[in-house]
Parts: structure tokens; sequence; C-alpha cells
């Protein structure tokens, strides 16, 4: 799953450490099966959220995923994710374990390259 001491140790180091290498950027989008998801979830649904939510928080405390939440859009709610790890493939398995892409409640998925990511501590980049 990505390189958790290298990326772990460059976001928290005190002082910025330029361009990590063996690293790169990504946004997952993660949609749900219908605009009014969130306020009208099932039980098991709701369960599921919660797995997932579980599931990012452990890619954080790893120091993979950089941020993840529910974004209130007006066209429509979705939750976003950035992580850093090696390469697409990487990105895709996060996104295969997910609770919520795997359970039967028709999520979607997106994942996207960051061209450059830049955190207080260390700039990632694509190339």
């Amino acid at each position: 799953m990505g390189k958790p001491d290298l990326v772990h140790s460059a976001l928290l180091a005190p002082e910025p450490h330029g361009v990590v290498p063996g690293v790169k950027g990504f946004v997952f989008r993660l949609i749900p099966p219908r605009p009014d998801f969130a306020s009208d979830l099932s039980d098991d649904e709701r369960a599921i959220i919660s797995e997932h939510a579980g599931y990012w928080s452990g890619l954080a405390a790893q120091g993979t995923a950089l941020a993840f939440g529910p974004v209130a859009d007006p066209a429509g709610g979705y939750g976003i994710g950035i992580i850093v790890v090696d390469d697409l493939q990487a990105a895709e398995a996060l996104r295969d374990a997910d609770p919520a892409v795997t359970s039967p409640h028709g999520f979607r998925s997106e994942i996207s390259p960051m061209l450059r990511l830049v955190t207080p501590t260390g700039q990632f980049d694509a190339t």
C-alpha cells in the first residue's frame, strides 16, 4: 500500500523536504448510488458508510490518506480522498478494498492522478 514510512515521515517532518521520490498523489471520488443518498440512508447503507469511514481512517493513520470526507456539492454529494501511493495499481487496490465500493449498494468510484500534490512538508509529483 504505497510507502507509508517514507510518506508518513515526509508529512510529519518539521521542515519542507522538497520532492518525495517514488510516490504519487491521487484523488478518489466515491459517488453514491442516488443524489439524495446522504439524507435517506437505509440502516444497511449506514453500516457500510461506517465501515467505509473506518477503512479510510486506517489509511489516514498509516499516512497513505492525507485527507478524506464527504463533500456537500449542490449538484450532488460525494466522498473525496487524497492519497499517496507508488502507482495507479496501488490506488486501485485501495479502491478495491473499500467496503463502500465492494458493497452491493451501487457506489461508483473515480481515481484521478494529481500532477502535483503539495503538502506543508513535501511535494509529490506525477513524473
